[in-house]
């Protein structure tokens, strides 16, 4: 298990691919060694000093927490740290979608909980297991803190988070959703939880095979005439936004509360549930019609 960097910078920046490359050694990919910090930091793109989001110390203490709940099962680490994340760090969606701020976050801040939370596993062509690289400086739906601050900003019904805990606790759904443009439909969201809670598509191939016949109705159906949603008011995620300095930090033991938005309709939720069920029983599921 690699330790933390031993100096930590003070506050997030933008670090690419390209900077970041160095630093992924194979003592850091096999869970041996990470780096000091040192060298790193002189790479890094720095954010705008006079604003309070970038500051590393409340995320640092996110991950430490984390790790220690956690340290029996990693993997529901996911639903408790995404929507502490999300609340934690004040962002627009624009700023969320340069990978440069989450490869900082990733290798130089919090290398150490990629390391716990993605450890080494085997490789094709590798003598040794090593982590994915792609869980530091991959894609936004691979890397390891920003596949949890979508999550979040995807399922979250207005400030509710709780439908995102429910979303990670099944990481084939994260996954396959976090590709997929549809997911940006809040009912559907929100319908692709319901779906979950009830049992109906469960297996990674389920989902995968929901998801694609989701994907195939949507060419023919539109869903936002089956499940009108209410339009985002920007103001409310900007005020949320400005309050970053003067916000608390987010609980431990209960979930904080998002941006104030109007939460999804629920007849809107409920008809596209019952629609994404019946989709189920002719969805492409690779090995249930020899289960039959």
């Amino acid at each position: 298990m690699i330790e933390k960097p031993y100096r930590l910078p003070q506050r997030l920046g933008l670090l690419s691919a390209t900077a970041a490359d160095p630093f992924l050694t194979e003592d850091l990919l096999k869970g041996v060694q990470g780096h000091a910090g040192v060298d790193l930091a002189r790479t890094v793109e720095p954010l705008s000093p006079d604003d309070p989001r970038w500051e590393v110390e409340p995320l640092r203490e996110l991950v430490e927490d984390a790790m220690h709940e956690f340290r029996d099962n990693r993997t529901r680490a996911d639903g408790w740290l995404a929507p502490r994340l999300h609340a934690t760090l004040r962002i627009t969606r624009r700023e969320a979608a340069d990978r440069r701020l989450w490869t900082h976050l990733a290798l130089g801040v919090a290398p150490d909980y990629v390391a716990w939370r993605h450890p080494p596993v085997p490789a094709p062509g590798r003598s040794e297991p090593r982590i994915n690289p792609a869980r530091f400086r991959g894609a936004l739906d691979r890397q390891c803190f920003s596949r949890l601050w979508w999550a979040a900003e995807m399922f979250r019904n207005g400030k509710d988070y709780s439908p995102v805990v429910a979303a990670c606790a099944n990481q084939d759904l994260i996954h396959s959703a976090l590709r997929r443009d549809l997911i940006d439909h809040r009912p559907t969201a929100q319908a692709l939880v319901r779906v979950l809670g009830r049992g109906i598509a469960t297996t990674g191939r389920e989902i995968e095979g929901l998801m694609t016949a989701i994907n195939a109705a949507g060419a023919t159906l539109v869903y936002d005439a089956l499940a009108t949603d209410e339009p985002r008011d920007p103001e409310v995620l900007r005020q949320w936004i400005a309050e970053a300095e003067s916000a608390l930090p987010v609980p431990r033991h209960s979930l904080p509360a998002g941006p104030d938005e109007e939460p999804v309709p629920e007849v809107a939720v409920v008809a596209l549930t019952d629609c994404f069920a019946e989709l189920f029983e002719t969805a492409p599921v690779r090995g249930r019609a020899l289960q039959g």
